[in-house]
């Protein structure tokens, strides 16, 4: 049983026997001599889909759910659900556009490295790598003598996302995106 400071986000803790994934932790250390470390974590429903807000102590147990994470690749969409296939057996999972809608600009077709979460066999989220490789179809064109250092502009990449890119990047250039926050990294 996992504690409450224990936990990291993407953890799935087991709360009033539905599996709930960790989606924000943020630890509060109170000024107060002997109080304890207050924990505010945002959980997920991985079911229902919906948010909770707990403030647990540090030293507070929870359930443990009973998940599987596995390697997938994303292979195509079928109407409004996105075919996962497991890279060790092949088998394929479907998941909702609802369900991962802030991670849908970074998916291509055959992309690797994402961890899927599997609750009772099926799928309920997804983790993607830290970083994906994505073509500009839009952005103006470079400047001569633009550095390193130089000012961003939009550049519309072949997912539809939108990232700030230095001056001198071109369009049809492939780039790093960073999954977390849509930042561009580097060239590819």
């Amino acid at each position: 049983m996992p504690k409450a400071s224990d936990l990291k986000r993407g953890d799935v803790v087991q709360i009033e026997s539905a599996p709930h994934v960790v989606k924000q932790l943020e630890a509060k250390s109170p000024s107060a001599r002997g109080a304890s470390t207050l924990y505010k974590i945002r959980f997920e429903n991985l079911v229902t889909g919906q948010k909770r807000d707990e403030s647990l102590k540090g030293d507070d147990f929870l359930g443990e759910a009973d998940y599987e994470k596995v390697q997938v690749q994303f292979s195509y969409i079928d109407g409004a659900q996105y075919v996962f296939m497991n890279t060790t057996d092949y088998s394929q999972y479907l998941l909702n556009a609802d369900a991962m809608e802030d991670q849908l600009p970074y998916l291509i077709d055959g992309l690797d490295g994402i961890t899927a979460l599997i609750v009772e066999g099926n799928i309920v989220a997804i983790d993607l790598p830290q970083s994906v490789t994505l073509e500009i179809v839009e952005t103006a064109p470079s400047i001569k003598g633009a550095s390193a250092n130089a000012r961003n502009k939009p550049a519309t990449l072949s997912t539809g996302l939108i990232v700030q890119v230095p001056e001198y990047i071109e369009q049809g250039e492939s780039i790093k995106v960073n999954t977390t926050n849509a930042n561009f990294m580097s060239r590819a």
